[in-house]
């Protein structure tokens, strides 16, 4: 029996700005053997060869709702460019790709971090932020169904942001919101964005949140990229500033629904922590704890796939709070999906989170 290895490359990193270097792995691939005839077949006490488990097909036809996906508008790479920065290698075609390879129908995309902020000019960040919104609407317009998008706004730029969450919102009909962990050096719950938070709660609007670079860190660890240790937890710190900052954010604005990336980081491992400092400094705004509110969060599985990950994700959410995502272009949706199946979810929660917690949170998408 002949075994045939096909060589496929990957990917890895986080979300940023800089592409993720690549390295090789290598899968199995199965063929099924011709038979010449009964002469030549094939006898039952064959030898048994050990082979690594071959990894997951997804279903030929695409049904899953990709909420952890980048794109790269035009005016993004010329802001990135004139910075001196690297954008990411992207195309709509590449995406198109990528989905179909993973059983992706619908992506709403978000674009590159760190988004439109460069940290001076309001002016240049309102414009930057309109044109990639735009881009992204003719996006979805240009293939029907296959892309939704959440808006991006110009924080900490309070005026600014308040009038392009309007023309995204009501004009072209974004799905949410893309937020990122801090702007310079103030993390969510700071009582700055309070007016945002505000707004965004009245529309009862869906608020993505991207891992930035963090600004509160100057040690790092020689030879190791940020995006090893700091993407994930950079989540857990402007969580931790929603829940426990003195705004009071997600106290004073609950109807804003809000997902978390990479299976909410190192979140669900730090709950114990946070439970923790409810005992020590009892809070009010919490009598049971933070846990209610981090389960009332959402979560996506771009890398926080694995058995480790989901299984602590679990301990801490009910299925129901569980989205996919692959963070494209960054990485595959097939990873995704070969870390869900590897998982063996039953067939009601593999269909929760492949698109059925979604279908219920974004009106727009049609699967």
């Amino acid at each position: 029996m002949t075994l045939l290895l096909k060589r496929k490359t990957f990917s890895v990193g986080c979300s940023c700005c800089e592409r993720a270097p690549a390295f090789a792995a290598w899968g199995v691939s199965r063929r099924r053997l011709l038979v010449a005839g009964a002469a030549a077949g094939l006898s039952a006490a064959a030898a048994r060869i050990a082979v690594p488990p071959a990894r997951a097909e997804p279903r030929a036809t695409a049904h899953r709702v990709d909420v952890h996906h980048h794109v790269v508008p035009p005016a993004q790479r010329k802001a990135f460019i004139e910075r001196g920065r690297r954008p990411a290698k992207w195309s709509p075609q590449m995406s198109i790709e990528d989905m179909d390879k993973g059983g992706v129908a619908t992506a709403i995309a978000s674009i590159l971090n760190p988004g439109v902020w460069f940290g001076k000019v309001e002016d240049a960040s309102r414009r930057l932020a309109r044109e990639c919104n735009e881009y992204c609407a003719q996006l979805g317009r240009d293939h029907r169904g296959r892309f939704g998008f959440f808006a991006a706004i110009p924080l900490p730029d309070t005026e600014g942001s308040l009038r392009e969450i309007e023309y995204a919102l009501d004009t072209l009909k974004a799905d949410g919101i893309a937020l990122w962990t801090n702007y310079s050096d103030k993390y969510l719950g700071d009582p700055a964005f309070l007016p945002v938070f505000e707004e965004l709660n009245r529309r009862k609007a869906v608020v993505y949140t991207h891992p930035t670079a963090s600004t509160c860190c100057g040690i790092r660890i020689k030879g190791v990229a940020d995006g090893t240790i700091e993407t994930a937890t950079e989540t857990t710190r402007t969580v931790a500033s929603l829940i426990f900052g003195e705004g009071g954010t997600v106290h004073r604005f609950k109807d804003i629904r809000w997902i978390w990336p990479h299976s909410g980081g190192t979140v669900p491992f730090l709950t114990s922590r946070f439970e923790q400092q409810t005992r020590v400094k009892p809070d009010a705004r919490m009598p049971n704890g933070p846990l209610p509110i981090l389960r009332s969060f959402f979560y996506d599985v771009a890398q926080g796939n694995t058995p480790g990950q989901l299984a602590a994700l679990l301990k801490m959410v009910s299925i129901s709070q569980v989205m996919f995502g692959s963070d494209y272009p960054f990485r595959e949706a097939k990873e995704a999906v070969d870390g869900l199946v590897a998982y063996r979810f039953s067939k009601a929660d593999m269909a929760a989170i492949d698109n059925g917690n979604a279908l219920k949170m974004f009106p727009n998408i049609k699967i």
